[in-house]
């Protein structure tokens, strides 16, 4: 029974079925148009040939293999004969000049039938492969991301640990004004969790179905704008931020809640991290084709070698060797991934009083790079 099921498995297989369907209904097509030529011109023989040839061509494209491509090849010079060659409906490659034709047609519709599915097999190549770098830059993300999270996680925990450790120890021995400040070191390790949940959500939201790729709609970038600097203000109260947008109106597909959380990141970070009093600049400008978020600051600016790799989840930032605190390693990471999959690119570079970080985004809707 195993060997009857494995038979019937073979011969009914649904890819084999559509082969054969898509042979069958080529093949006789190309004999019915034959036929409409044979009875309606004075010399069709040329048109037959060329009707089979480009059934044959067609049947080596839509099936798989090379098998396929070579019956219709066999089929095609047979019906010629069979059909279309006096002595009608009799095989006769004796007539003069006929087998070097036959042998001449079969050996031009072999060449064309090896050379379509040459280019399908290719075609199948290349498209894994491409397969396969997206699974590798998906892993290479993921590593990066975890990485990051393993490190930024562990130090705002131990100092939360480690600070309600020294108020339940010390409590009846510490000041108010030392209690408060230790509260007030616990809340914003809390708040930084919160927000790295928050950009995790952000990932999660990218990745839901499987892809890359994001649901997108048309926004104004103007408010865009205001709503990641009001998130952030409830956050950080205390934030400086000059915001400068076109005066023209500006509507552009995003994913608002993402990109808003791109900008209260890079907003969050020029803050934190360039160790400066000055307001941060948030200005927007446009090109041809892109609408450009800037988002400037003038601090101590990012190492140099640093530049290359600070979008791909390292931890190892100024910062975190300053004050022992935390670093922007994963934030910046999200922020890649979430302007990467709305078909856009962010960078960063020093200037002559700190850094400045900018993405762009399409006008129009677009495929991502992932």
């Amino acid at each position: 029974m195993d060997s009857i099921y494995r038979f019937l498995s073979a011969v009914v297989h649904p890819n084999r079925l559509m082969n054969i369907l898509i042979f069958t209904s080529l093949m006789g097509l190309a004999t019915i148009i034959s036929f409409g030529f044979f009875h309606t011109l004075e010399s069709p023989s040329a048109n037959i040939a060329l009707t089979y040839i480009m059934a044959i061509f067609l049947v080596a494209r839509l099936t798989s293999g090379y098998l396929y491509g070579f019956f219709a090849c066999l089929v095609g010079v047979v019906c010629i004969n069979f059909l279309f060659t006096y002595p009608f409906f009799a095989l006769n490659f004796t007539l003069t000049g006929y087998p070097i034709t036959f042998i001449a047609m079969f050996t031009i519709t072999v060449a064309t039938s090896a050379i379509t599915t040459n280019m399908k097999e290719q075609a199948k190549i290349i498209s894994e492969r491409e397969k396969m770098l997206m699974e590798a830059e998906k892993e290479k993300m993921r590593a990066n991301l975890l990485r990051a999270i393993s490190h930024d996680i562990r130090t705002p925990l131990t100092s939360i640990i480690g600070s309600s450790n020294v108020y339940l120890e010390n409590e009846t021995m510490m000041t108010d004004a030392n209690k408060r400040e230790m509260v007030e070191h616990i809340s914003e390790d809390a708040h930084w969790l919160l927000n790295m949940v928050e950009n995790l959500l952000s990932v999660t939201r990218i990745n839901a179905d499987g892809s890359t790729k994001v649901n997108t709609s048309l926004e104004p970038v103007e408010e865009v704008l205001a709503e990641a600097v009001n998130r952030l203000r409830k956050r950080l109260p205390r934030a400086q931020i000059n915001v400068q947008v076109p005066d023209d109106f500006l509507m552009i597909p995003m994913d608002a809640v993402l990109i808003e959380q791109v900008l209260i990141n890079l907003m969050e970070n020029a803050i934190v991290h360039s160790k400066s009093r000055k307001p941060v600049d948030c200005y927007v400008d446009t090109t041809d084709r892109d609408v450009v978020f800037h988002v400037k600051d003038y601090g101590v600016g990012i190492p140099e070698d640093k530049l290359p790799t600070i979008f791909d989840g390292s931890s190892s930032t100024p910062s975190t060797s300053a004050d022992g605190r935390k670093g922007m390693g994963i934030g910046l990471s999200i922020c890649k991934t979430i302007i990467r999959a709305h078909g856009g690119n962010i960078s960063a570079f020093n200037h002559e009083e700190g850094a400045e970080f900018y993405f762009t985004l399409p006008k129009e809707e677009t495929e991502s790079d992932t």
